[in-house]
């Protein structure tokens, strides 16, 4: 029997709900089973950033848990995925991950998808940085993990924030190796990477 195509979306409290709710969104498309927890922050930036319900945003994902489930399969390595996205990623998420003291679902299941080898992703959504921060995103990049600030790609000529967001994760899924259809490509759907 073939074991589902499966990835962790977690989503912290940081600005940026969107990422995830847009992460979701694409991992459906792609017929990649998914598996989310949100803090509690996380579901109050909804309220603030988007008009979706709880409901509505829980409905994105196959499975959802809760983040006192430090029991659920995400937080073992027995559980097979393609890895972890956190989308957004709070600076508190990111230096909890880093210590390897974890609280919560969340960081533990990002605690276990480095000590299995399989990949972690950040969407690091808090700026400036301080030193302390980028110390951090050293030690978590030593770590194994990929630090991926949803940073602007203006050469896709964007014209909404969708087409930002859009790209912004497109190029995070990139990295485990899904090529999501909202995802522009210099030198394929840019002329300019076009010789």
């Amino acid at each position: 029997m073939m074991k589902p195509d499966r990835m962790i979306v977690g989503v912290s409290g940081a600005s940026g709900i969107i990422y995830g709710v847009r992460a979701l969104e694409a991992l459906r498309e792609l017929g990649i089973e998914s598996h989310m927890v949100a803090s509690k922050a996380a579901e109050m930036t909804l309220r603030y950033e988007t008009e979706l319900s709880i409901a509505q945003f829980r409905a994105g994902a196959d499975h959802v848990y809760k983040m006192p489930d430090v029991g659920a399969a995400i937080a073992s390595g027995s559980f097979q995925t393609r890895g972890m996205l956190i989308a957004p990623c709070s600076v508190r998420t990111m230096s909890e991950i880093a210590s390897g003291v974890t609280s919560s679902l969340l960081t533990r299941a990002a605690d276990v998808v480095l000590k299995e080898r399989r990949l972690l992703v950040l969407m690091v959504r808090e700026t400036p940085f301080h030193l302390g921060h980028i110390r951090t995103m050293e030690t978590l990049t030593e770590m194994g993990a990929v630090i991926c600030p949803p940073l602007p790609a203006f050469y896709a000529k964007p014209v909404t924030i969708d087409d930002l967001v859009n790209q912004s994760v497109g190029r995070a899924l990139d990295l485990f190796g899904l090529d999501w259809s909202s995802t522009r490509r210099w030198g394929e759907d840019l002329e300019g990477g076009r010789r």
